[in-house]
């Protein structure tokens, strides 16, 4: 099966709904993962300004993981990432235009299969409690 999407599938109406995670969970499983990856410090992803092309292809990358591995919405990925829900949907098209790249492609799924790994661990955690 090919890993390449169309921009539709990084949309809410073409995906399968997917469990509602709390906020501070993704973004402990996305930002540490994708820093590490792309080689960003946590601090440059995060920031409040684009910054380098490299840090916000990185915060791109962590937005489209939030809403299409943890099936956050759009709206939901811009309150995360104090961005707006426009912004969002680009980041999806951008990190989908670049998946032809092979090595970006497998670096994604990686990545995805890395976040939903975490993001199942910390809710198996916070339901041990």
């Amino acid at each position: 099966m090919s890993s390449l999407r169309t921009i539709a599938d990084c949309s809410a109406a073409n995906r399968v709904p997917a469990p509602r995670y709390r906020s501070s969970s993704v973004r402990q499983a996305i930002e540490p993962a994708v820093a590490t990856v792309f080689d960003v410090d946590l601090e440059d992803l995060r920031a409040p300004t684009r910054g380098s092309a490299r840090a916000a292809f990185a915060r791109q990358v962590a937005m489209y993981l939030a809403h299409v591995v943890c099936g956050l919405t759009l709206t939901e990925v811009g309150m995360l990432f104090a961005r707006d829900p426009t912004t969002v949907a680009h980041a999806c098209g951008v990190v989908e235009d670049r998946r032809d790249d092979p090595d970006l492609d497998l670096r994604l799924g990686h990545l995805e299969r890395a976040v939903s790994s975490l993001i199942d661990a910390l809710a198996w955690r916070r339901a041990a409690r």
